[in-house]
């Protein structure tokens, strides 16, 4: 074999491979849907039972939380927080105490952040205790029309615990960046892999 025939050879595979990469690729990112959204209202997953005056606070946090950040209001933003209230973002960063959560998001909320609202929708309310519980749920920042329960990409706890003035406030709050792809790869090669709510 020349040369020439060589290099076109190599191209060729290397041009088959890249479109099978590019196939199996689409056929994950098209099949990795979630079947379980959540709920829109967050008082829908209030566990029966439980203190719906506890109920009805801690969603009232949530919804303070998701209108300060509507109105790009890094202040009212933070006193949702403990003093000592930490924040993990999907991409890693780690803010310790409610000044730093201000200050982070109202340097967000001038530039990466600006203008944008938060979807959310709610999976779990558990009480750990008459003065904690930990919320889960799905959300999104967005601008434009709001995106559907399903097309959220985040997955996102909550700890909140009853503050000394006794308001409810995040002590916790940890966000991830959902990648469908590799769930979806995950679940197709180790399927006992996927949660419950998943199969």
């Amino acid at each position: 074999m020349n040369r020439k025939t060589v290099k076109r050879a190599a191209v060729a595979t290397a041009a088959v491979l890249a479109c099978g990469a590019a196939a199996a690729y689409l056929y994950l990112d098209t099949t990795s849907g979630i079947q379980r959204t959540g709920k829109e209202n967050c008082a829908d997953v209030v566990p029966a039972g439980a203190n719906t005056a506890d109920g009805e606070a801690i969603c009232a946090t949530l919804a303070a939380l998701t209108d300060a950040w509507a109105r790009g209001d890094a202040e009212a933003y933070g006193r949702q927080f403990t003093e000592d209230g930490t924040y993990t973002t999907y991409v890693g960063s780690h803010y310790e105490g409610r000044a730093d959560i201000t200050e982070g998001h109202r340097a967000l909320f001038k530039d990466f952040l600006k203008g944008t609202k938060l979807a959310a929708s709610y999976l779990d309310l558990r009480f750990l205790g008459k003065d904690a519980a930990v919320l889960t749920g799905r959300g999104d920042d967005y601008t434009g029309g709001k995106p559907g329960l399903a097309e959220l990409s985040k997955v996102q706890t909550y700890t909140l615990v009853r503050d000394t003035d006794g308001a409810w406030r995040i002590a916790a709050f940890h966000n991830t960046q959902r990648r469908n792809v590799m769930e979806r790869f995950s679940f197709l090669y180790s399927p006992a892999t996927a949660p419950e709510a998943e199969k």
